[in-house]
């Protein structure tokens, strides 16, 4: 079986979920599972106009490929799809969009959820909130939480 290549895209624009699935379902008969999640821009209580978004050009995508590429392996996904946005986004808006096709849920499931742990953690991405007060916030610190979550992954899959 050939091993697929992921679809990795950093890019401002905004994206379709439902039609970056059905490119990695067109035509297949051997898929019977896709995740997606989409990552959206939380307006924090009502405190949060918008999210800029930098990232390492190159270095990101290297990175996100690097990621959908060990999950397609340990998950024998048969497709994967990963988008991360950047520049300003409105609260509300699309941030991250992982889409992840495999045989049997749990590995589609397990897949999308690995990738977004390490994205969090691993992608070259920082964000700035911009306060509906007008004021620019701070850059956004790593969390432990998102840590943690990645850890996991590091245990062996218990079957």
């Amino acid at each position: 079986m050939k091993i697929p290549t992921p679809t990795i895209r950093v890019q401002r624009a905004d994206f379709d979920p439902a039609a970056e699935s059905a490119l990695i379902t067109a035509g297949r008969a051997d898929i019977g599972a896709v995740v997606s999640f989409v990552g959206l821009c939380r307006d924090e209580a009502g405190t949060l106009a918008a999210l800029e978004l930098e990232h390492y050009p190159g270095m990101a995508e290297a990175e996100m490929t690097r990621i959908a590429s060990l999950a397609i392996e340990r998950f024998a996904l048969l497709g994967l799809t990963a988008i991360h946005r950047h520049g300003r986004i409105d609260a509300g808006g699309q941030i991250v969009l992982v889409v992840a096709a495999a045989a049997h849920r749990q590995a589609a499931f397990d897949g999308a959820n690995f990738v977004m742990d390490f994205l969090k953690t691993s992608a070259p991405f920082w964000k700035k909130e911009h306060g509906k007060d007008g004021q620019a916030g701070d850059w956004v610190a790593a969390k432990d939480a998102d840590d943690a979550a990645q850890a996991r992954w590091q245990n062996p899959i218990r079957e």
